[in-house]
């Protein structure tokens, strides 16, 4: 096993390596607004595991994952040639891409926060003038002696 500090350290460097490549060197425009958010290497320092995250050009649009993910299998050589000169390991990992779903959960937890706030709102619409049901004190007490 390696230590674990050399290990996060090696991660951290393939995906500045990886980040510098996609933005410098190759020239596919499926690739121009994808950003590489984390990085993860085995023990053995046999394979990293790349995530990464599409933008959009604008907030409407949707943005193209499918391209991306073509374009990053298409120059996986490239980059992991560019990760094995960057490096200088005796043996380069594969590099493995996988899309991160953080925005995307993100934005389903901002939907789901915003249907709460409404329902609050909602409770809180119906209580104003709102009475209690029942007696004013619906607490037993004790008899008073006679």
């Amino acid at each position: 096993m390696v230590d674990k500090t050399r290990a996060r350290k090696l991660a951290k460097r393939i995906g500045q390596i990886v980040a510098s490549a996609i933005e410098h060197e190759i020239k596919d425009p499926r690739l121009g607004n994808v950003t590489i958010t984390d990085t993860t290497i085995t023990g053995d320092l046999r394979d990293a595991t790349l995530y990464y995250t599409v933008l959009g050009d604008s907030v409407d649009s949707r943005p193209d994952t499918a391209g991306a993910a073509a374009a990053l299998e298409s120059a996986r050589g490239v980059l992991r040639s560019k990760v094995g000169e960057g490096t200088g390991v005796r043996f380069t990992p594969t590099l493995t891409f996988v899309a991160d779903t953080v925005p995307e959960d993100a934005r389903r937890i901002d939907e789901l926060l915003a249907k709460a706030r409404e329902a609050d709102a909602e409770v809180a619409r119906r209580a104003t003038g709102a009475q209690p049901a029942g007696e004013p004190d619906p607490y037993r007490t004790p008899d008073a002696p006679e």
